[in-house]
């Protein structure tokens, strides 16, 4: 009676995969923005992170990444104490993120504070997961407008690339000359 076999099995292994992957160590590699400290704009910090088969676990996971701040001397997007209460996939690939109140009350002042904390999120799930294409963020439950008035939150928002700083380029070795050679 194979298929009496197989069902049993099956429905005990259902809520198991989160729990067995997280125990086989299994890890991803991710690309988490974080503020620039010497340039206006976010860069890149690549990171490993638990695996998870369920999106929005996973999508959690990396954005309790980003609110720890970053290991290589970039300047943190969201405020000290920020968690992260759920995270949910709409089946158009809309992640909605809620934040704690520290996300707005913790803000820093002004609008390249808030694009860059926002961003940093959007950016973060938007690049790193290609089934969700936009993120509504939302804090303590509640839709908010605005983390600090100048960001518009009441829509998911698409990534915004255009805030990634350039990477300071290389300075020519000593000796070389700048013009091509003949």
């Amino acid at each position: 009676a194979p298929p009496e076999v197989e069902e049993p099995a099956a429905e005990e292994a259902a809520p198991a995969p989160a729990e067995g992957v997280a125990a086989s160590g299994r890890r991803i590699s991710v690309r988490l923005y974080f503020e620039a400290p010497d340039r206006e704009g976010l860069l890149p910090e690549e990171r490993e992170v638990a695996f998870s088969g369920d999106l929005a676990r996973q999508l959690r996971t990396v954005v309790e990444e980003l609110a720890k701040g970053s290991t290589t001397g970039l300047v943190p997007t969201l405020p000290a104490g920020t968690r992260v209460l759920e995270v949910f996939v709409q089946a158009r690939g809309v992640a909605w993120v809620d934040l704690s109140s520290e996300a707005a009350s913790g803000l820093p002042g002004g609008s390249k504070a808030e694009l860059l904390t926002v961003y940093s999120v959007v950016n973060t799930i938007v690049t790193n997961f290609p089934a969700v294409s936009r993120v509504r963020l939302v804090v303590n439950d509640q839709a908010v407008t605005s983390l600090g008035a100048h960001v518009d939150l009441s829509r998911p928002l698409p990534p915004d690339m255009t805030l990634v700083a350039q990477p300071t380029p290389e300075p020519p070795p000593a000796g070389s000359s700048p013009s091509p050679a003949g």
